[in-house]
């Protein structure tokens, strides 16, 4: 990687690590196990966390992740490992709840100023994981846009693209195609010379090949998806590279199954929350209630169905936030029992039902 430092660091974190006066600048630009390739200004080696660092880690977010700019003890890697002594402050972070695991989280990328859901239009195409992507995007702190990969069948998906379209409101949505220029140029004039953007999306839809077009080079190896359309794992790890624009993109292992950890639904939702405001209770659960502006809508045909109902899911999976298994479970009962003010009380129904039948 070779850039100015105001490109790699910006002058927020410039001015920053001037409180650590003994240490050096750098960022995180990918990571294997418990090694981080680092970069400071134009000058890329290995790093690896202090003792004192991993013990105050709570948890794998609180650890380093490509896009991080952290403190060394060495600005070269010429006498070895450089020691990673400080995480500064993150300005966004992208956090997916780790795949088989219900309680931990991972950081995919962390101070982007954008992030760029990729989306093929085959049979990539789902717009409910896309509702998902934009609830965790918005909730990163970083500005969403939805790439559309694989243009050329545009003309095929018009149904879906008017949807995407309303999925996505407030939000940039752009067109690309590996057959023709455009796209890709239309998605260069988009990016800014001294952002860090970040590319997310399921494998074989084209994150790395639209890498690759903007670099200029076959940096990255990629792989179609299948006959099927199914796609192929491809990227393995996250990276950050640096544009010749100067613009620093990150790239991702593709997701296909995006557990939620943390979510703004709100905005991902937002008509449907301005909707909401209409209900006749302030309390209104979306189910059944009388007054219900969020299902009147559905009936009026002002809504899809589909888009309430995964509108109701992501807002549960986003109450379980934080939770442990036993809590989330513990969550779930006491809900199913509101009508009863809880469990302890349902239980106290029943055993004086019981009591009252023996009399």
């Amino acid at each position: 990687m070779v850039a100015s430092p105001q490109f790699v660091f910006g002058q927020t974190y410039i001015q920053q690590a001037k409180s650590y006066p003994d240490l050096y600048l750098g960022r995180v630009v990918s990571q294997s196990k418990d090694l981080y390739q680092v970069v400071t200004a134009d000058v890329e080696f290995m790093a690896e966390i202090s003792g004192r660092f991993r013990f105050a880690c709570q948890s794998k977010t609180d650890y380093p992740a490509v896009g991080d700019y952290v403190m060394l003890d060495r600005d070269s890697g010429e006498h070895g490992h450089a020691v990673i002594q400080h995480l500064l402050d993150r300005t966004s972070v992208f956090v997916r709840q780790s795949a088989g695991n219900t309680t931990e989280a991972q950081v995919v990328a962390a101070n982007m100023d954008k992030v760029l859901i990729c989306m093929a239009l085959n049979r990539d195409y789902n717009v409910r994981r896309l509702e998902r992507y934009l609830a965790i995007a918005w909730d990163s702190g970083a500005i969403p846009c939805v790439v559309l990969t694989k243009g050329d069948l545009l003309q095929q998906f018009q149904d879906q693209w008017q949807e995407i379209q309303r999925v996505a409101m407030g939000v940039d949505i752009l067109v690309t195609s590996s057959l023709t220029e455009d796209g890709v140029d239309a998605l260069a004039s988009y990016l800014v010379p001294g952002q860090t953007v970040a590319f997310i999306g399921s494998s074989g839809v084209g994150k790395s090949t639209l890498i690759n077009r903007l670099l200029g080079e076959n940096t990255l190896l990629t792989q179609e998806t299948r006959n099927d359309d199914k796609g192929r794992h491809t990227t393995s790890r996250r990276q950050l590279l640096v544009l010749p624009s100067g613009v620093m993109v990150i790239d991702t292992p593709g997701m296909r199954e995006l557990g939620l950890d943390q979510a703004n639904v709100g905005l991902a939702f937002a008509e449907l929350e301005e909707l909401a405001q209409n209900c006749r209770f302030s309390d209104c659960q979306h189910q059944q209630e009388p007054g219900c502006a969020l299902r009147q809508a559905v009936v009026s045909g002002l809504i899809a169905e589909e888009r309430l109902l995964s509108y109701l899911k992501l807002k549960k999976e986003a109450k379980y936030d934080g939770m442990n298994a036993k809590q989330i479970e513990k969550e779930k009962t006491e809900t199913m029992f509101a009508d009863f003010g809880g469990m302890k009380n349902a239980k106290n129904f029943i055993k004086s039902r019981y009591k009252n039948k023996g009399e």
